[in-house]
């Protein structure tokens, strides 16, 4: 029977643990230039016109 390789699988999960973090990372950078520009008056995200009756 095969040895378990502990030091792989411990790698693999620090892996899939900071590609998380570098992806939240990302999430809260995007999240903060959109506020940003929505404070400098420039839409982040084009909103289609409100209809009003």
């Amino acid at each position: 029977m095969a040895k378990p390789n502990y030091s792989f699988e411990k790698r693999q999960r620090e892996i899939a643990k900071k590609k998380q973090q570098d992806e939240k990372e990302a999430r809260k950078r995007q999240a903060k230039e959109a506020a940003k520009a929505e404070a400098d008056g420039s839409p982040a995200v084009a909103t289609p016109p409100s209809q009003h009756d």
